[in-house]
């Protein structure tokens, strides 16, 4: 599995940093010139099993693209913002009752273009994921979400989400204050928006809390994001009752970028390093910014009505093919 590879690859990547570094003897005699010849031979054997463990990482399953989907290293929405926007200003709360840090979004420049960027917040330690719910937001989050959309609307704005959830967060108290609703909103306002919006698929979409985001006129999807109706254990419990079964179920849900590209539902996979977003994000941003100039070059070029009439048409014919 990809994740015994990426183990072996931290290691063999430490001991190279550490022999680059001569931070390792690697002969005993003590001779300096001995000392550069043995560390040169070992850091090339080193960077030759290196290489071959990259390039066993060409060939993955379903489950190995969940893994790396859910790779803790893997690039959030704070620095996809970082590296793609300018002058990005964030906006908070819901107006009805409070903020929700699970969603992030605000007003930005993206090539000078004034644009709307939101989308679901993960943390990178456990303190931050606590912070922000695990990126599960509560119904307060799709408020602010359809707040801002609603804005960019009314400015000529275009959208862009980054998709990045294991579902909307299904405690009792979200649902008293009306998750489901919410969530329902959003699928009908977006489907009617009049300018460009476009999905980012970044990690995990899972179930209504991604789709509450996802209602755009294009999906891209980076390589090894999935995007489902459920969790793979979620899918395994229901239809096993055996959550262990989890990997069977990634094979038949057909949840990879590959997968959905396929059924013609996203537009585009936006290739990753070799092993996953996590080992080269400057690669990873470099090829989703030019796939978001290109789309939404095309995009800005059609008139309100035949975006709103394009996406709704693309949410209809889904499940058509085949």
């Amino acid at each position: 599995m990809i994740k015994d590879t990426l183990k072996e690859l931290d290691a063999l990547e430490a001991q190279i940093a550490a022999l680059q570094s001569g931070a390792v003897d690697g002969a005993e005699n003590g001779f300096e010139e001995d000392r550069r010849t043995a560390n040169a031979a070992g850091l090339a054997e080193l960077e030759a099993r290196r290489s071959a463990l990259v390039e066993s990482c060409e060939a993955l399953t379903a489950e190995d693209r969940v893994f790396l989907a859910r790779h803790p290293h893997r690039p959030h929405i704070d620095e996809f913002i970082q590296a793609l926007f300018t002058d990005f200003f964030e906006q908070r709360g819901d107006r009805q009752c409070r903020e929700d840090a699970a969603i992030l979004g605000g007003i930005a420049r993206y090539h000078g273009t004034p644009v709307t960027v939101l989308g679901h917040r993960k943390g990178g330690s456990l303190e931050e994921n606590l912070k922000y719910n695990f990126g599960m937001p509560g119904p307060e989050g799709y408020r602010k979400a359809l707040r801002l959309m609603k804005q960019a609307e009314k400015f000529g704005r275009p959208i862009i989400t980054f998709i990045d959830t294991p579902g909307a967060y299904p405690g009792k108290d979200a649902e008293e204050r009306g998750q489901g609703e919410a969530i329902a909103r959003n699928l009908m306002e977006m489907s009617g928006l009049t300018v460009p919006v476009i999905a980012v698929v970044t990690g995990e979409g899972s179930s209504g809390g991604a789709l509450g985001l996802g209602v755009a006129n294009h999906i891209l999807m980076l390589e090894n994001a999935v995007y489902s109706v459920l969790s793979p254990e979620g899918f395994a419990s229901i239809l096993w009752k055996d959550s262990s079964r989890s990997g069977e179920a990634c094979d038949i849900m057909k949840l990879t970028a590959q997968d959905l590209y396929e059924d013609g539902i996203v537009e585009e996979v936006i290739p990753e390093p070799l092993g996953g977003a996590q080992r080269d994000h400057d690669k990873l941003f470099a090829a989703l910014d030019l796939a978001l100039e290109k789309h939404l070059a095309r995009l800005s070029r059609m008139s309100g009505r035949a975006l709103a009439d394009q996406r709704y048409k693309k949410f209809r014919q889904i499940g058509e093919k085949g």
